[in-house]
């Protein structure tokens, strides 16, 4: 599976995902950067069929009118320390990529995913 993590979650995310054998891009691996306007990443989301990781809930009407991201992985944890968050998404990883096979917004809490379509 694809994905493009948005600014505000670390690299470390992008190379977890690598290493557990996916395709991941950081905001921070783009030529603008964490600078990159949202309608940009969600065009390359679209183009590269890539799922966007983010904790930006201004996705999400953009997603509903079908001009936004390709499918949609809001995570909603609030603040929560690197670490954790790695191991929040090494725990759902095998389930992730199984849900975001057929649904295409999904969202991460610390308690659980929420298939919302």
């Amino acid at each position: 599976m694809k994905f493009l993590v948005d600014a505000q979650l670390p690299r470390r995310l992008a190379s977890f995902l690598e290493g557990a054998g996916h395709d991941a891009t950081h905001t921070l691996d783009l030529p603008e950067g964490n600078r990159t306007p949202d309608e940009v990443i969600e065009e390359i989301s679209r183009r590269e069929r890539a799922v966007l990781i983010t904790k930006d809930r201004g996705f999400i009407p953009h997603l509903v009118l079908e001009a936004g991201a390709y499918k949609l992985l809001l995570v909603s944890t609030g603040n929560i320390s690197n670490d954790k968050l790695l191991s929040l998404f090494a725990s759902h990883l095998e389930n992730l990529a199984s849900v975001l096979e057929n649904h295409d917004f999904v969202e991460l809490t610390r308690e659980r995913l929420i298939l919302h379509w």
